[in-house]
């Protein structure tokens, strides 16, 4: 079976099919794996399309590029440490059949939030276009809330169908919820420092579109995080006028 031919399995796989995806996880094939790169390529980058329009085409394009090069990125980036985790939190599962699992788990978001990007894509044809003005607007908080609320729904999905997979795998439901967090915990936090340096989104209508910003790679999520509370906590300095 070619990777063009597992299209029609997309739905067995968004209802979570138990007889589908075991075959998956028990043949990996390279022609699966190559399927679910596919989906999230198209996917991802539909969504991200859809949401880059709203700045500027190009900007379209670069968002296109680089959602789905944060997913395929922290799939890889943590593929080896999921695979060493399982088996110490009692899941006997290969190398091999952690990433299709991870890759399934993100195939189903991605096919989600190309299903969503229509939506998304619609919704910003019908907004004033961005600006620095608009992006202190009501306009600005909609469409960042809807994109927001598109990303959580196909995420809590996806998950949703990996720890079922895990619990069917495993045959105890605590031993998948603690391979479930551990993976999660290690897809967030490459994820989030992958966001950091893409910043695969719709961009700060005061700059100008770039794939990448000079500034990428200096600094981290957790070190502005971390800055950006103690801002909150730390009391206001007062300024002393002169009469």
């Amino acid at each position: 079976m070619t990777a063009f031919a597992h299209i029609r399995q997309v739905p067995e796989l968004l209802r979570g099919e138990a007889n589908v995806i075991n075959s998956w996880i028990e043949r990996p094939t390279a022609n699966r794996v190559l399927f679910c790169f596919a989906v999230i390529l198209i996917g991802a980058g539909a969504f991200g399309a859809a949401v880059g329009i709203w700045r500027a085409p190009l900007q379209s394009i670069y968002t296109a590029v680089k959602f789905p090069m944060l997913v395929l990125l922290t799939t890889l980036g943590n593929a080896l440490l999921n695979g060493m985790l399982a088996p110490l939190l009692g899941l006997d599962l290969a190398f091999r059949q952690s990433l299709v699992a991870i890759l399934m788990s993100f195939t189903i978001a991605a096919a989600i939030l190309g299903a969503f990007s229509p939506l998304i894509f619609f919704l910003v044809w019908n907004t004033p276009p961005l600006s620095a003005r608009a992006q202190a607007g009501s306009a600005y908080s909609v469409v960042l809330l809807v994109q927001v609320a598109a990303i959580a729904f196909a995420g809590i999905a996806a998950n949703l169908r990996l720890l079922q997979l895990l619990h069917r795998l495993s045959g105890s439901s605590a031993i998948a919820q603690k391979i479930m967090f551990t993976w999660l915990a290690g897809n967030l936090l490459l994820g989030s420092q992958l966001s950091w340096n893409l910043r695969p989104f719709v961009g700060s209508p005061g700059l100008p579109v770039e794939f990448l910003r000079k500034e990428a790679f200096q600094g981290n999520f957790f070190e502005s995080v971390f800055f950006a509370a103690r801002q909150l906590v730390s009391p206001p300095t007062r300024t002393l006028k002169k009469i």
